[in-house]
This record gives structure tokens, sequence and C-alpha cells, in this order.
């Protein structure tokens, strides 16, 4: 203008270098000649960028998931903004700059990425989801901000929890079928599938899980307990989630269970023998007894005791003692095995329970013999009196019985067996002695140079440790007939001051006639009648006759007291204890002893009609059959 030369490219209007960073035209010059001349230049126009445009991102709220067991470090999600500044109006830089609700501890971000990254594993129990605020700033100081929220994942990281309420323990054992013992609740900080729980206990023998309300369950009994089978129950409550894989936690009860007396005391035997020897000392102990309770405490307190009985079932020996402490059995007083055999009695083991149960055993104590009784001889008798003699024919062959020693032991068993030895004689050799039977016999026959009268000293043995033993003296009169016997008999009787052979044959007559009496009524007639009868023959019968010490031993109850002897003697027997000899008489007239006639003045023994039908010219009659107590 004004015929300047020079132009003015003037900006008519405002240029957006977001829009065209670079404009590129030309100016043309023209003059004026004909043809014109004209003239071209190019003009390239940069437009240079200034900080018009704050970032922008490219979603103004970013939402991201995120599993709770992710580890740290791991990127969330990525934040993205644009400026469309060029250099360094257009680079742009990240940062957060608030977490709404939470601390910004757990989360971190790239500047230059915007990757957002985790400083710490998340908790979905403890947030759910984390709320953030991104900023990008560009170099120029324009800003954007944008809403992050973070979403965290359930995993099923946490196990079910058993929260006990309620818990009875100790038990007693006699608790009724569906008493509850414990009350407790189950939850899991999970979500959905993971925080589903299901209970189960394992021994559902005597107990049970029986859900109450929500997530409470009860644990109670199911059958009655018993203490002496299972003194302590050990259960476990396992409580499972529904997760994959499944957690599970086991809550364990520890019951006891307590005594209740039901039980009585048991003995280790249904009964008892014990043995003691008899002279005991007092107090001797002889065995215990032993009884076991099942309880427990004072319900197995046991104690020992003598059980009262009926005072008709009274034991016939109150010489039994027990402690009561320990069940040792004592013997009180020294026994005797000739009075007391055996006893018995009751022992009663009782606890200490309430109300005490009790349990009885029978105790039998049994005597044991000791050798402390000598043999007692009965026959012959060994009062004070001379020893009976024993009437002996000369012609008797050797084996001949003369007598047998009777005797016997109020002891037992071996101690009672008794042996029969000669102790001494004027003629051993001429006698011997059974030793079990006790007979008295001829070893061999009479000779002239053997003594008229021989005296027999006979020891009654025992067979206990140490042996205790007994004699019996007895004589002997070695006779050639009957009329022998004056002379002998008669000095003996003046020797044994006064003794009469007559009384012995009186007394013996008396007991032969009680005994056929007693036999049969009518032998006793028959026997009368021929008394009256008969007008010849004489008899002398020797026979031993019972000593007092008989009856003193069987009034004493060593013996029975009826002590019978049977006898039975046939004719012909040489060896018989009892013997009709032969009368040989030839200086006495058979008229001197008629019948019904005693005896004749100097004769010293009654004569005794017998028919010659009972008499034999060389053996001995016969005596069928008698007894004498």
């Amino acid at each position: 203008s004004n015929g300047d030369k020079y132009l003015d490219l003037i900006l008519e209007k405002s240029l957006d270098r977001e829009e065209h960073s670079e404009m590129v035209f030309s100016v043309i010059a023209e003059d004026g000649g004909s043809p014109p001349r004209i003239g071209t230049m190019e003009i390239s126009i940069i437009v240079l960028d200034v900080n018009d445009n704050a970032p922008t991102f490219t979603q103004q709220r970013y939402l991201g998931k995120v599993l709770e067991s992710m580890p740290e470090g791991s990127v969330v999600l990525t934040v993205l903004a644009t400026d469309q500044d060029a250099g360094v109006n257009g680079d742009i830089s990240y940062e957060l700059s608030q977490a709404v609700g939470q601390s910004d501890s757990a989360f971190v971000i790239d500047p230059i990425t915007g990757e957002i990254k985790l400083t710490k594993p998340l908790d979905f129990e403890a947030a759910q989801t984390h709320e953030l605020s991104v900023r990008a700033r560009d170099g120029g100081g324009l800003s954007a901000i944008c809403k992050v929220l973070v979403e965290v994942v359930d995993v099923n990281d946490n196990a079910p929890e058993v929260v006990v309420s309620s818990f009875s323990s100790p038990l007693p054992e006699n608790t009724v079928p569906g008493t509850v013992v414990a009350l407790f609740s189950v939850r899991d900080r999970d979500s959905g599938a993971n925080g589903k729980i299901s209970c189960a206990l394992q021994d559902q023998l005597f107990f049970s899980l029986r859900p109450a309300y929500k997530n409470y369950y009860e644990l109670v009994t199911v059958s009655a307990l018993d203490r002496e089978e299972t003194a302590q129950y050990i259960l476990s409550v396992t409580a499972a989630d529904a997760g994959s894989p499944p957690l599970t936690s086991t809550q364990t009860f520890t019951v006891d269970i307590s005594d209740v007396n039901d039980n009585a005391p048991v003995f280790n035997q249904t009964s008892y023998t014990m043995y003691v020897r008899e002279n005991n000392v007092p107090t001797a102990f002889v065995g215990a007894v032993s009884a076991a309770d099942a309880d427990v405490g004072l319900n197995a307190k046991v104690t020992y005791s003598l059980a009262a009985v009926a005072a008709a079932e009274r034991p016939s020996c109150s010489c039994i003692s027990v402690n009561a402490e320990n069940g040792h059995v004592f013997v009180l007083r020294p026994l005797d095995y000739e009075r007391l055999r055996q006893t018995e009695v009751t022992v009663s083991a009782s606890d200490a329970g309430s109300p005490p149960l009790r349990a009885n055993v029978s105790v039998r104590l049994v005597v044991l013999d000791e050798n402390d009784n000598a043999p007692l001889v009965l026959y012959p008798g060994q009062e004070s009196g001379p020893a009976p003699s024993e009437l002996v024919p000369v012609s008797a062959e050797a084996g001949y019985l003369i007598t047998k020693v009777v005797a016997v032991d109020a002891d037992s068993g071996q101690n009672s067996w008794l042996s029969y030895h000669l102790l001494r004689a004027t003629e051993p050799g001429l006698f011997t002695v059974g030793v079990q039977s006790g007979e008295v016999r001829l070893r061999r026959p009479v000779t002239d140079r053997d003594s008229v009268k021989q005296k027999l000293v006979v020891l009654v043995r025992d067979n206990g440790k140490p042996p205790l033993s007994a004699t019996a003296a007895l004589s002997a009169l070695l006779l050639k007939d009957f009329s022998d016997v004056r002379l002998p008999h008669g000095s003996a009787a003046t020797e044994d001051q006064g003794g009469s052979l007559t009384t012995y044959l009186i007394i013996s007559l008396v007991f032969v006639s009680l005994l056929f009496l007693t036999s049969t009524a009518l032998f006793v007639a028959r026997r009368v009648c021929k008394r009256k009868e008969l007008q010849a023959g004489h008899v002398l019968y020797g026979a031993e006759h019972l000593q007092p010490g008989l009856a003193d031993a069987a009034a004493a109850g060593t013996l029975p007291r009826a002590y019978c002897y049977e006898i039975s003697l046939t004719t012909g027997s040489g060896n018989s204890e009892f013997k009709f000899l032969k009368p040989i008489l030839p200086s006495l007239p058979p008229q001197s002893c008629a019948l019904g006639q005693g005896p004749e003045e100097g004769q010293d023994f009654p004569c005794v009609p017998v028919s010659t039908e009972d008499m034999t010219s060389d053996n001995a009659g016969t005596l069928s059959a008698g007894q004498f107590n």
C-alpha cells in the first residue's frame, strides 16, 4: 500500500496448531507489462504450539477388578491421558491425587505409563472396593483428573470359625440322652459359596450335632454314658466352607465323665478256701479277700466286714476276724481239729458311695490236723488195775491168735495211721504182732521151757511227724488143759491183789447170756430148757472184758457211743478169739457139778452146764453171733 515495495503478511484469524501445525501457500507478484510478468514465492508458515490444551483421559471413570490374593506389585489397571499440545506441553505425568476412604499406601501409579500397582495384598474382608483419583499433568501445568474404582474379588482364603458360647464338662455318667453339652456358632468371613458352612461331628455314637437357629449348633448326648467304659470323650467338630478348594476348621471338645456309684464291689474269686493248722497262735493270718470297685474316689473305696447272719445260720465258730481296710483274715484263737474240722463265714465288701453298694463272698476255713493226739488203746484196757490174762493152750500152733490190741487216734490222715510193734515180752521170740492189725499171735509153738505166764508190752505208734505212741500191757497164760487154770490163775489172782478168775467168768457168762437173749427169744428159751436138762459138762469161757477206758473214750467224743464188736466163731476154727475149751477135769466127778448146783468147796469158779451137743472133743464150740457195747 502507498507504493510500498514491502508486503505485510497479516493473520486474519486465530491459528490452531492442533488443527494445522503448518501452512504452505504461494505469493505471486505480477507487473503491469504486456504481457505481464509474474513472480512466485512459496511461503511456509509453521504454527508454534502454545499450551492451550489440558490433558484428556480416555475415560472419565476407570473400573478395575483384582483378586484379594494378588501379590504385591501386581498391575491393577492402566490409565491413559492425551494432550494435543506438542513438546513439553504435551508431556503427561500421572499421580494419585487422593484415595477416597482408603489409604493410598495400598496402590501406586507409574507416572509415565499410568499403571496402577499394588503395594500390598488386598483383603476382601477389610474392604471390598477401593476408589482412587488419578491426576494427569502436562508440561505446561495443565492437568486433568479421573476416577478409578477397584473392586476386590473374594477368594476362599478364610477358614470357617467356631465360636463356643457354652460348654459343660464334666458330665455325670447317668446323664439322660438329649442333654445339651455345648452351644456354639460358626461363621466365615468369605462371601458367596466361600462363606457357606457345614458342620460335622466325627464320633456320633454317644453325641450328635443338632442345629439350633441360624448358624448356631448344639452338641447333645444321644445314648447313655458309662464312665467305667470311657472316662473321657474327645469330640472333634469340623466346619467346612463350600469354596474351591474348601477350607475347614476343627473345634475339639474334651468331655470328662464324672463317676456315679453304680458299681458294687466285685471279689476276685467266687469263694475262698483258707487253711490253718490246729493249735495255731492267736490272731494268726490265714489269707486275704480282695474286692475291686470299678468306680473312682469314695465310690471305689472298699471296706470289709463279716456279714450279719441270722441266729439259726451262725457258724459254729466265732473265731474269724477280717481287717476292714485290706481284707486280711485272721483266726483269733487256737483251734482244735478234733473239735472243729471247718467253718464258713460270709465276708461283705462295701464301698463308700451314697447309697453304698455291697457284695458278699463265702470264706471257708479248713482246719488242718496236727499230730497232737497220741493213740488211745481201747483194748486191752490200760487202767490202774492188772493187765488181763489171755488163755493160750500149749497145743496151739504157730499163728494162733491170742488177742487183738485195739487202738484209735483222734487225729486224721496219716497222723491217725497206727502201727503195732512188740516192745517187750517175757519170751520175745514166742509172739508176733501184726503191724497193721494189732493181732497178737504165736510166732512158734509153745515148748516146755516157756514160762506159764507171759507178759507182753505192745507199742502203738501213729504215722505223724514226730510220731506219738502209746503202750498196751497184757499177759498170757500158757495152759495144757482146763485143770491147769486153777493154780496159775489162783496165783495170778494172788499177785493181782485178790483178783478172781471166778469174777471174770461170771461177768463173761452174764454178757454171753445177754447176747443170746438179745439175739433171739427162741434161742434163749431153748437155752434155758437145756440148762435144766444137762447133767454133765463144764465149760470155762475166758473172754476179754471191756475196760472203763472204752466208756471214757466214748464219753469224751473220740468214739461213737455205741462201740460194737461183732464176732462169728465156727467149729474147727483154731484161731478164734473166743473159744470153748474142752473140759478135762479128772479130779472132779461129774456129779459134783450137777444141774442147779453151785461150786463145791474149794472151787474158784462156777460150773455152767452145757449140752454135749455143743461140744467137740478137740475143738472149741460155736458162738454164733453177738454184740457187746
